[in-house]
């Protein structure tokens, strides 16, 4: 006759070969919640240090989407890629909570309240958020210091005057404000659900690079610049153009663009004095990330 198994004997391996089964699944995935719950308590002690070495700004969008691109390429299994990006926007939204106020201004055009998903998607659920009926109440929050930055629609030569908040920024009045991301980071693919639009966010602080951005710049043109002569101009300057939005109001004695380009460009950057079919050097309005569209690298 047979001995029976002694009490400690080991389970056999359950059907998906993981000895134990469920229960020991489930014993698994607390273990590696509480460990990543104190790497967390470990990072938020260092976010601690990083702010008393007086830095210039919590918020830093060039870094911020850094991380994450870096995360992303090393990011492999079937964890979707668009919830990595998920946890660590409000992973990184709390932790620059934790270094000081931060309200996000949103000017909401639409009944759909495509922008202000848009904000909550990038960040945070629980980041205090206000809405405005004009573009300008909205980056006046910014300036008077009630909101760390404005959210505004991406623009369009469709917009109306007042629409246009672009055009505010040529004027550079104090505090200077600067373009220093763009909604939403993670671009594609899209779950069925999400919100289609684009925003730009704008900050009384200059963006930092993320070693892929593009550079937002403002001219001044005269009415009768054609665009094909002005897509010449800057492929002459070294300027690779993107996005160009052309405004001509009438009985204005300029018309105003708004171009992005590839690269961080900064004020001192030669190329802008080379772009000769404008009426002055344009002005580097600010640069934000590449979106991430989940291609392979």
């Amino acid at each position: 006759m047979p001995s029976s198994a002694s009490a400690d004997t080991p389970s056999p391996p359950a059907e998906d070969h993981w000895p134990g089964g469920l229960p020991a699944l489930r014993a698994e995935l607390d273990r590696l919640d509480d460990a990543m719950h104190a790497l967390l308590l470990k990072r938020a002690k260092v976010v601690e240090h990083v702010a008393r070495t007086g830095k210039r700004a919590a918020f830093r969008p060039g870094r911020e989407a850094a991380i994450i691109r870096r995360l992303l390429h090393n990011h492999s299994g079937s964890l979707p890629p668009q919830t990595l990006v998920r946890i660590w926007r409000e992973l990184l939204a709390g932790t620059t909570a934790m270094q000081g106020p931060f309200t996000v201004a949103v000017y909401e055009p639409d009944r759909d309240a495509a922008i202000i998903q848009l904000a909550r998607e990038h960040f945070g659920a629980l980041t205090p958020l206000h809405a405005f009926g004009r573009p300008s109440q909205a980056m006046a929050e910014v300036a008077h210091g009630s909101a760390a930055v404005a959210v505004l629609p991406f623009p369009s030569e469709t917009d109306t005057a007042r629409s246009a908040w672009w055009t505010g920024l040529l004027q550079q009045e104090q505090p200077r404000m600067y373009v220093v991301a763009r909604l939403p980071f993670w671009a594609g693919p899209r779950p069925d659900g999400a919100v289609d639009a684009q925003a730009l966010v704008v900050a009384a602080t200059a963006p930092d690079p993320s070693e892929a951005d593009r550079s937002v710049l403002g001219l001044e043109l005269d009415m009768d610049l054609s665009r094909a002569r002005l897509a010449s101009a800057f492929a002459a300057a070294g300027l690779k153009l993107g996005t160009f939005i052309l405004r001509r109001e009438q009985g204005a004695p300029v018309a105003h663009g708004l171009a992005d380009v590839e690269g961080f460009v900064t004020d001192d950057d030669p190329r802008l004095a080379r772009l000769k079919a404008v009426q002055r050097p344009p002005l580097v309005l600010g640069a934000y990330a590449v979106p991430e569209s989940g291609a392979a690298p």
